[in-house]
C-alpha cells in the first residue's frame, strides 16, 4: 500500500472511532437538550504551597531513614557498614529501614523507635478549602482543634493539615520524587487513572445543577508524538459483571466556566510508586476551571484523608524513600497529632487529615459498559 493510501486509511479509521466516541458521549446525556462533559486526570499532586526560599520550613527539610541510621552508629560501624561512605543510599536503605531493637522494619513498626520529631510547616498560606465551616480552627462536632491557614487569594479558615504534615518532607515537594514518580507511573502504564464525568450540562458557562461522577479508566493515556496528553480521546470505564468498580457522584454547579461541587464522600482509584490504592476522601468538594476551548482543566480537590490510608501508602514506598528522603516513624506520630477530621467515637481522637490536591485533566470521551448504560438509563 502506498504512503498516501495508508495515510487515507488511517485518517478514515480515526475519524470513524472519533465519530463513534462522540455518539456514545452524547448518548449519555440525561436528555436531548443537556450535554455530558468528560475528563481524564493527567497529574495529581498533594496541595503543598512552596515559597521561593522555603520560608514555610524555617528549620529546613526533615532528615530520612539513612541519616538517622548512620548517625546512630559508632564511627567504626559507620565506616564498615557504609564502606566508608562509598555505598549508595539505596544500598544502605535495607540497613537503615531495619533499625528496630531486633532489626525490625521501622516503617512497618513505626512506634518501635524514638526518632527526632517531624519538622512541620510553619507558614500561614496554603491551598485548600474551609472544610469545617469556621475560621478559628476550633473543634466542631466532626473536627478537632487545629491551626488554620489563609488561602492564596486571602480566604480565611483554610484547612490543610496534610500540608502542615508533609510540606517539609523533601520527597513530597514538587522537586522531590514521590509524586513526580507516581504521575509518571500512571502515564506510562495506565494504572489508577481517574475519569470525571459531568452530566446534565445545559450551559457550559453557567448551570446551577449538574452531576459529577468519578470512575476508573481501563485504557492507557493517549499521547501525541511528543509524549503530551491528547484531549478528546476515548476511555472505557472499569467494570466487572456489569457493575462499575468506581462511581462516586456529587452534585455541582458551573458559574462563569468554573465548576464547583457540594461535599460528599468519594472513592478514587490510585496507583503510584508501585502501590495500588482505593483513595477514600471524605467530605470532598471539587473545583474545576474549564479552558475556553474545553480541552483542558485545572482543578483542586479538598477533603479529609484517613491517617491509616496515608500510612499504608507511605509504608509501601520502600527503597524509593532512600532518594526521596522521608521517615515513617516521625510522620506516623505527627500525623496522629495533627489529624483534625472525623473523630473516633470511642477515643474522640481525629482519624483524618484535612487535605487538598491540585490536578490537571484533559477532555475525554467516557465510554460506559453497555449493561451499566442500560441500568443508568433505567434509573434516570
Amino acid at each position: 500500500m502506498s504512503n498516501t493510501k495508508a495515510f487515507s486509511e488511517i485518517t478514515r479509521r480515526t475519524g470513524a472511532v472519533l465519530a463513534t466516541a462522540l455518539v456514545l458521549a452524547v448518548s449519555f446525556a440525561p436528555n436531548a437538550q443537556s450535554k455530558t462533559l468528560g475528563f481524564v486526570i493527567t497529574t495529581w499532586n498533594t496541595g503543598l504551597y512552596e515559597s521561593k526560599f522555603v520560608d514555610e520550613c524555617p528549620e529546613g527539610f526533615n532528615i530520612g531513614y539513612d541519616e538517622i541510621w548512620w548517625r546512630g552508629l559508632s564511627k567504626p560501624e559507620r565506616a564498615r557498614l557504609t564502606d566508608n561512605g562509598l555505598k549508595s543510599r539505596l544500598e544502605r536503605y535495607f540497613n537503615a529501614i531495619r533499625r528496630g531493637p531486633n532489626k525490625e522494619d521501622v516503617c512497618m513498626n513505626p512506634t518501635i523507635v524514638k526518632d527526632p520529631p517531624l519538622l512541620t510547616v510553619e507558614g500561614k498560606v496554603s491551598y485548600g478549602a474551609n472544610l469545617d465551616g469556621n475560621a478559628d480552627g476550633g473543634a466542631t462536632a466532626n473536627t478537632c482543634k487545629h491551626e488554620n491557614f489563609t488561602g492564596l487569594d486571602g480566604t480565611p479558615g483554610i484547612d490543610n493539615q496534610m500540608y502542615r504534615l508533609l510540606g517539609c518532607v523533601y520527597g513530597f515537594r514538587s522537586y522531590g520524587q514521590f509524586e513526580v514518580n507516581a504521575n509518571e507511573n500512571r502515564k506510562s502504564n495506565g494504572n489508577g487513572m481517574t475519569l470525571i464525568e459531568v452530566t446534565g450540562v445545559d450551559d457550559e458557562k453557567n448551570d446551577n445543577d449538574v452531576k459529577v461522577s468519578f470512575y476508573r479508566a481501563i485504557d492507557q493515556y493517549t499521547l501525541d508524538g511528543g509524549g503530551n496528553f491528547t484531549p478528546f480521546a476515548s476511555y472505557r470505564i472499569d467494570a466487572a459483571g456489569g457493575k462499575l468498580r468506581y462511581g462516586s457522584a456529587v452534585k455541582g454547579r458551573i458559574e462563569n466556566g468554573v465548576l464547583t461541587t457540594d461535599e460528599g464522600d468519594v472513592n478514587l482509584p490510585f496507583y503510584g510508586n508501585y502501590t495500588y490504592m482505593n483513595q477514600e476522601i471524605k467530605d470532598m468538594r471539587l473545583r474545576l476551571e474549564l479552558s475556553e476551548d474545553g480541552a483542558k482543566v485545572n482543578g483542586m480537590a479538598s477533603g479529609y484523608y484517613g491517617v491509616d490510608q496515608l500510612m499504608f501508602y507511605i509504608g509501601g514506598l520502600g527503597p524509593i524513600s532512600s532518594t526521596a528522603i522521608s521517615n515513617c516513624p516521625s510522620i506516623y506520630l505527627a500525623a496522629h497529632e495533627l489529624a483534625d477530621g472525623h473523630p473516633d467515637p470511642q477515643t474522640g481522637k481525629c482519624t483524618a487529615l484535612s487535605s487538598a490536591y491540585n490536578f490537571r485533566a484533559v477532555a475525554a470521551f467516557i465510554i460506559h459498559p453497555k449493561a451499566e448504560q442500560t441500568a443508568s438509563a433505567d434509573q434516570k
